[in-house]
């Protein structure tokens, strides 16, 4: 997932349109339509979805295809040479004892609640990591 987003500080003020992309990685789907993303400074994100999904259902297969060619970044010509292989780490099956209420607050939310408790784990080590360094 690619995002972009204005460039702070004297390099906004000189070129306002000027936007600066970055990769961020998708975490979980939240059954409301809400994502949480980590952003390349490890930081976890909830972002709500700005899918209009009702208006894309409603669309008919030709509008669709329509669509599709009007789009100049539309292409069936991809160039796999670019491509990055990104193989997820290794889970692995242990048994952990944590407070009833963090369970449920975290089941709560739908879902995928383990892998959501592991980017809150990963986030936690990752800031640790910096401190040291």
């Amino acid at each position: 997932m690619v995002r972009t987003r204005e460039k702070k500080g004297r390099q906004a003020s000189e070129n306002k349109s000027q936007k600066h992309e970055y990769i961020v990685r998708h975490v979980a789907s939240l059954a409301d339509g809400t994502h949480i993303i980590e952003l390349p400074d490890g930081k976890l994100e909830r972002r709500k979805s700005e899918t209009d999904w009702a208006a894309l259902d409603a669309l008919t297969d030709e509008q669709i295809e329509e669509s599709i060619k009007n789009d100049p970044d539309w292409s069936d010509d991809w160039n796999w040479s670019d491509a990055v292989l990104v193989i997820p780490p290794k889970k692995k099956a242990i048994s952990i004892r944590v407070d009833e209420d963090v369970l449920d607050y975290f089941k709560k939310e739908g879902a995928g609640y383990q892998r959501r408790m592991n980017a809150v784990l990963r986030s936690y080590m990752q800031q640790k990591r910096k401190k040291r360094a």
